[in-house]
């Protein structure tokens, strides 16, 4: 497929576009001969290369004109690839330890060339699949978050800076929509795309469509995430857009960023860990049922909400004085108001996030993209029935959300 200039590349084509870009070519140690590429792009949307010369790597992610999880069918523009370098750069800037520096990015070609995540990093999900603890993820998480977030807010930003920002991202129009599709609509009614593990959960996935209480909280959240403007969000922050070790953390694959509610990507990281925690039941055998490492991702949803907490409120006291314009110091200059504010900013935060959250969790069992923990469990009983406690926990929490002052009640809820 060729457009403006456009072409999608193959091992072949992306040597000779290597060697002729001398951004790429540069950071390769100018080694290009003998290249060594490895397609792995096992997302939705687009094809990443690994990109290895004998003394220096690299990644290149090319954004095609459709959805690659769908085909052609599905035409997709590949703009999307212009709003994510220019997230990782600014993400980059603001959280460098966890996310990776951008080498070059080509528009017309809608590829960015980038840091390679080394191994022992992998995807977080697999980890979690796989029993893996991350002692650090909660921590470096919290931090990426709170930057990420707060720097890019009114609680820091003037008014000015931030429309301007709003403005430029807002044409991500297409992503957002893919976003309000398959998080706040497809789910709720019946829809081509849609499956889930049948017969097994069919009156679930019923019950999801017939139940108008919660049609009335995902139209409040559709809502929240169309029109609240709060800050430079990831848009995308599930389990697979994070590589880990124990002792690094980095965030990838920001394409659906833009301006939107911050609970946005605080639930999907929040609600990917409790995907997480009911899957493990069906992962448990009889040399390990799993119970202690369930114990461990709830500890580390709380802990990376009241690391958040902490982060992103010593960022905004810090930067009382500051340019952000929300809220104004010679308003809000009293201590008692001053603590009132904050708290209350951070507790409607949390309403938005777990609603968030919940979201999310629905759509990942009756929605049309589903997620390796429980697609890896062999058993279709046996992973419905972990699926269906945490579409229950899901609605629940969607519904109830705004009765969860701490953390701490919602990890009692789902135990």
């Amino acid at each position: 497929m060729a457009m403006e200039g456009f072409r999608v590349l193959d091992d072949n084509s992306l040597r000779e576009y290597i060697k002729a870009t001398p951004s790429l070519a540069s950071k390769l140690r100018n080694q290009v001969d003998n290249l060594e590429i490895k397609e792995v792009g096992d997302g939705n949307l687009n094809f990443v290369y690994i990109v290895i010369s004998p003394s220096a790597s690299l990644v290149i992610k090319q954004a095609v004109p459709y959805v690659r999880l769908i085909g052609e069918s599905w035409p997709m523009s590949k703009e999307r690839s212009y709003f994510e370098a220019t997230a990782l750069q600014r993400q980059h800037g603001l959280s460098p330890k966890h996310v990776p520096e951008v080498y070059h990015f080509d528009r017309t070609m809608s590829l960015i060339g980038m840091q390679y995540i080394e191994p022992p990093h992998i995807i977080v999900r697999r980890g979690l699949i796989a029993g893996i603890e991350y002692p650090l993820l909660a921590e470096h998480m919290a931090e990426f978050m709170a930057n990420t977030l707060f720097y890019t807010s009114l609680l820091y930003l003037t008014t000015t800076q931030h429309k301007s920002a709003v403005a430029e991202f807002c044409a991500n129009v297409e992503l957002c929509r893919l976003t309000e599709q398959v998080v706040f609509s497809d789910p709720y009614k019946i829809s081509e795309f849609n499956r889930w593990t049948s017969p097994y959960l069919d009156s679930d996935a019923e019950a999801v469509r017939n139940d108008n209480v919660l049609k009335l909280e995902v139209a409040e959240l559709k809502s929240m995430f169309c029109e609240k403007k709060q800050a430079l969000i990831h848009g995308d922050l599930h389990t697979s857009s994070i590589m880990v070790t124990h002792d690094s953390t980095q965030v990838i694959d920001p394409e659906f960023a833009f301006y939107g509610p911050m609970g946005f990507d605080i639930g999907a990281f929040i609600g990917n860990l409790f995907l997480a925690y009911f899957s493990q039941d069906g992962h448990a055998d009889k040399g390990n049922d799993r119970k202690t490492y369930q114990a461990w991702i709830l500890g580390t949803i709380a802990d990376t909400w009241n690391l958040f907490h902490k982060k992103f409120t010593a960022l905004w006291d810090i930067h009382k004085d500051g340019p952000g314009e929300a809220f104004l110091d010679d308003i809000y200059n009293d201590v008692e108001l001053w603590e009132l504010v904050k708290q209350k900013y951070m507790i409607d935060l949390l309403h938005d996030s777990l609603g968030f959250a919940a979201a999310k969790m629905i759509r990942r069992i009756v929605g049309v993209a589903h997620v390796e923990d429980f697609e890896s469990i062999s058993d279709p009983a046996k992973r419905a029935d972990s699926e269906r406690r945490a579409l229950d926990f899901a609605k629940m929490l969607m519904k109830k959300r705004r009765n969860f002052n701490t953390i701490a009640d919602v990890i009692l809820a789902a135990q």
